[in-house]
């Protein structure tokens, strides 16, 4: 018997399986199950252990609990159960296997679909600007503008410095277009935009009155924006003036800050949709992102919505405050997630889980007469550390310490257990306690041994931590055959 990854779907029809689950996940479960069943034709039962939270379970735990029904053919395990299954191979002839962590993930598993696998389409640009890029070494340009084109970047925008005088320009857009990249151009010196668009940049950035004219003779695309950002008639001076004369355009009347005009801004981009029906339009929205003191992903979010209902296209990022670092990752993923929304007209929920990176979607509350009866139960000198939003519990063998502050728990674990603790695994529970503490202050899930979710940011799980783990069982071999996390 192996534990499998997917499962195939040839003769489903013919199958019975055998769900095992805890009592927490079993109600949603049975709704994912009745589903797939509906769906794929195969016949399930469902059998819900004495644990509220499946993850604790263990294959020797499992294996005193198992009851199979008679004309089951395949029995599917919680993805967290750890490997070896022997002990509970021995307990039944019935193959055995691991089903995924994710719970919402067993569509995937048996070969269905995820919504999360129908977000791929999109139709808004992304035009990322490097700040200050004549400042940069060309080596340092290039690998930033990879690095934004890796991230999601549809167009490099190469950002010039008030005054103009670049003189490398040309060179510095010829060496991204040599290395596969779009480019345009942020700058009203003329010099540097001729140069820029010989180079091969394809959009430039921006044209009003003041040099309208000299657009004749680029032939290249445009943006057009207002002399002022609340003077929407110098704009339609500028459009009409690029139409007239056959100049492509987007038309940007200029996203401003909050406590600047934000809401007007905001206005006038519905108003210049009305005014021009057909037209493309372009959006700023590093303006918002880089000038308001908070996450940019949600306000990314947000501002690709606003875009995607009002058909605006293009959208110009950059990611020079800290807060805003990651924001070409951010719009490459929201921009998918309003796609899917407004085409369907559903709300954008429960469809992309990496956007949500301060807090998680949902938090498992522990259930405090489970705690208290595992704390009773065991036997070996393993630490299960479990938290939620409330608290946190330390568990082993005759411990059971519960409390918000994790120095205070690592302070009776000590003092209980003197000889448990060498450099290692101290360092381990402190490790983990941290990720509690994190996780209780912020709203996110806990899961000892498991990275916490900080969405698109999520880093994998080091094997120091998995090394850790192992030694700290090898020393503490367990003398009963209890749930061991």
């Amino acid at each position: 018997m192996t534990a499998a990854s997917s499962a195939s779907t040839t003769d489903l029809p013919n199958e019975q399986i055998h769900f095992i689950t805890g009592r927490l996940a079993a109600p949603a479960l049975r709704r994912i199950v009745q589903e797939l069943s509906d769906k794929l034709g195969f016949r399930y039962t469902i059998q819900v252990l004495p644990i509220t939270v499946a993850a604790l379970m263990t294959p020797r735990w499992i294996a005193r609990k198992l009851e199979v029904p008679d004309g089951t053919t395949r029995i599917l395990i919680p993805g967290y159960c750890g490997q070896p299954l022997d002990e509970l191979s021995a307990v039944t002839n019935v193959p055995l296997e691991l089903g995924p962590r994710d719970m919402q993930r067993l569509p995937e598993f048996f070969g269905q679909p995820s919504r999360r696998g129908e977000l791929g389409s999109w139709d808004i640009e992304i035009i990322a600007e490097i700040n200050h890029a004549p400042k940069l070494e060309l080596e340092e340009l290039l690998r930033r503008a990879r690095q934004l084109s890796d991230d999601g970047a549809d167009v490099i925008d190469v950002g010039c410095e008030p005054g103009g005088g670049w003189r490398d320009v040309g060179d510095a857009v010829r060496a991204l277009r040599d290395a596969g990249l779009r480019v345009s151009i942020d700058s009203f010196d003329a010099v540097e935009v001729r140069q820029a668009i010989k180079a091969g940049a394809e959009l430039v950035l921006s044209v009003n009155s003041r040099n309208r004219q000299l657009a004749v003779d680029w032939g290249t695309p445009v943006v057009a924006i207002p002399d002022r950002p609340d003077d929407l008639a110098t704009l339609d001076e500028t459009v009409e003036f690029l139409a007239c004369r056959d100049i492509p355009l987007r038309i940007d009347p200029i996203l401003e800050p909050i406590g600047c005009g934000f809401a007007a801004s905001l206005g006038r981009y519905l108003d210049v949709r009305r005014r021009y029906p057909d037209a493309e339009i372009m959006m700023g929205i590093g303006n918002l992102t880089e000038m308001t003191d908070a996450d940019s992903a949600p306000i990314n979010t947000l501002l690709l919505g606003f875009c995607q209902e009002l058909g605006i296209r293009s959208v110009l990022t950059t990611q020079v405050i800290n807060w805003a670092r990651s924001s070409v990752r951010e719009c490459d993923l929201a921009r998918r997630l309003v796609h899917y929304a407004v085409a369907r007209g559903v709300p954008p929920k429960h469809l992309e889980p990496r956007l949500v990176l301060l807090r998680d979607a949902q938090v498992t509350r522990v259930d405090h007469h489970f705690v208290q009866q595992l704390a009773s139960n065991l036997r070996d000198h393993h630490v299960r550390i479990v938290g939620d939003t409330e608290s946190l519990h330390m568990i082993s063998a005759g411990l059971h310490c519960q409390g918000r502050d994790p120095f205070s728990l690592f302070a009776k674990f000590a003092d209980a257990y003197p000889r448990q603790l060498d450099a290692a695994h101290a360092f381990y529970l402190g490790y983990e306690m941290a990720k509690a503490a994190t996780a209780m202050t912020l709203g996110k899930q806990y899961t000892q041994d498991e990275p916490l979710d900080w969405g698109l940011l999520t880093a994998p799980a080091s094997g120091h931590v998995a090394n850790c783990r192992a030694d700290d069982q090898r020393q503490n071999a367990p003398t009963d055959d209890g749930p061991n996390t």
